[in-house]
């Protein structure tokens, strides 16, 4: 329970993407959160136009999707690419590539608006400036952070850093940050007063790669690699008559008549860190890892190591669960980082490679060709393949185990619903599907946790995903923990692992 000494359970250092909604999912788990972010006022500028079609179930899986203005019809494209080698991404059940058109600045004010909603205290202007010893073996984390009425002290059990590429949770914390450096720089803009043709998914020239696409009226998101383009420092700044040049440079066409509502530049780098926990200080988002922006998938990953860790994180604060169950998050999440960085990577040998990639982007077109290569890929990039290795104590070795569960149309007693409907509340999931009344009575001692649905698929796809599984153990991630075939073998000791104590058993160690 939180110490009455204490600001908070959870401190967040970051109000973007991952640390909005790393606060709305530990109010969900009933964890007390306060977010600081250095910025006064959101930029109001996007990088990220979108998200992976997984962070969008994530999204779904919460309820969220309807806030952003568009229903659950939110635009999709079912044509993607990896390293600008164009195929269908549908060859994958469910895939797609992504959520297109979507600011971030919209993305943000959507889970700005529903961490407040769910009680988070977020505070702007404020900046950590130092970390106190004793985030390794004492019993909670102190900073020290300006705030616009001067120096304070906060502390709260854990803190996260959400705060971006450069964060200072991270030095602070003494966390490694091994990587490559940045080779090139790139440029992005949204430029005004001109008539573009849309190139949304980039076109290679014989001198770059550029990107355009419309994002409201008179208004273009442009993306421009130079080949040559040496890299930048990061305290540099660029202008609208750079990127006009280098894009007349590749394309032959002058913008320069036009104007830029911002500019800005980014690079290569690859970089991700040692640790994603390190005693009571943990990672998330681009704070973890950094990397070249290939298919919108930084803002979408950062997302769910957010899901992944938040219910965790919320369940050890509140003294529900052990501190063990802590170190699942950087057992399943870096290996998820490092092969971001791995296509993202060979996306950029490809896509940026210039004349010397031009046979590897032949031979990736010919692959492309095999409905096995387009899934792959389609996997890779819309990180609907991730697959954590949870240990099967019912020893069924069910395909799904490990994997997210889809969107999946159900009957049940209180009539139609579906699987993410089921995880909007942030807790876990037991679907009966037998109507087993023994099962339902083993998971009894952990309702408020865990909630226990008898029912069963309501269309084909559905009955074929769940097929040779009587019962279902789902995450408040979305992912599968346990599947059953008639029995409870096993369902005590995975509720357990991942829910905490059953009701009436002694109390977790102290958070």
């Amino acid at each position: 329970m939180q110490d009455t000494t204490m600001d908070a359970d959870v401190i967040v250092i970051g109000a973007g993407p991952t640390g909005l909604t790393l606060a709305g999912e530990l109010r969900l788990g009933g964890a007390e959160v306060i977010v600081l972010d250095k910025l006064a006022e959101p930029t109001g500028q996007s990088r990220g136009l979108g998200f992976t079609a997984r962070a969008m179930e994530v999204f779904d899986q919460r309820g969220l999707l309807p806030r952003f203005g568009q229903g659950d019809t939110l635009e999709i494209s079912p044509v993607g690419h990896f390293g600008g080698v164009q195929f269908d991404f549908t060859a994958l059940e469910g895939a797609h590539f992504g959520a297109r058109g979507i600011p971030q600045s919209q993305t943000e004010a959507v889970l700005a608006r529903w961490a407040a909603d769910s009680g988070a205290d977020i505070r702007r202007g404020w900046e950590i400036d130092d970390l106190a010893d004793g985030f390794l073996d004492g019993d909670h984390t102190e900073i020290t952070v300006r705030t616009p009425d001067g120096i304070r002290q906060l502390r709260a059990p854990y803190l996260v850093g959400c705060d971006g590429g450069k964060s200072t949770v991270r030095k602070l914390a003494g966390i490694g940050f091994p990587g490559t450096e940045a080779t090139r720089a790139m440029f992005l803009a949204d430029v005004t007063g001109l008539d573009l043709k849309p190139r949304y998914l980039g076109e290679t020239l014989p001198n770059g790669m550029v990107m355009a696409a419309p994002l409201k009226e008179g208004v273009h998101r442009i993306i421009v690699c130079p080949h040559g383009a040496a890299a930048r420092s990061a305290d540099d700044t660029v202008t609208f008559e750079e990127v006009a040049k280098a894009w007349e440079h590749i394309t032959g066409e002058d913008i320069s008549g036009g104007g830029a509502e911002w500019v800005s530049f980014f690079s290569d780098a690859t970089r991700q860190a040692t640790e994603y926990r390190r005693g009571r200080v943990l990672l998330a988002g681009d704070a973890a890892h950094i990397h070249l922006p290939a298919g919108g998938q930084g803002l979408s990953t950062g997302v769910q190591d957010a899901v992944n860790l938040g219910w965790k994180l919320a369940a050890v604060a509140t003294g529900r669960a052990p501190r063990t169950l802590l170190d699942t998050y950087h057992r399943e999440r870096h290996p998820v980082g490092r092969r971001l960085l791995m296509n993202t990577r060979a996306q950029g040998a490809v896509f940026l490679g210039g004349e010397q990639a031009e046979p590897l982007r032949r031979i990736l077109t010919e692959l492309t060709g095999y409905d096995t290569v387009r899934r792959h890929l389609a996997g890779i990039v819309s990180h609907l393949d991730v697959r954590y290795d949870i240990t099967d104590d019912a020893g069924g070795g069910h395909p799904l185990l490990g994997r997210r569960l889809g969107k999946h149309p159900l009957n049940g007693p209180g009539g139609e619903t579906d699987t993410f409907r089921l995880l909007h509340a942030g807790r876990g999931v037991l679907l009966d599907l037998a109507g087993n009344a023994r099962l339902r009575a083993a998971a009894a001692a952990w309702a408020g946790r865990v909630d226990t649905v008898t029912a069963t698929a309501s269309e084909a796809d559905g009955a074929a995903v769940l097929a040779g599984a009587e019962a279902v153990l789902v995450r408040p991630d979305g992912h599968v923990a346990w599947t059953g075939t008639g029995s409870t073998d096993g369902l005590a000791t995975a509720l357990t692992r991942w829910f905490g104590p059953p009701a009436g058993a002694p109390a977790p160690h102290a958070s």
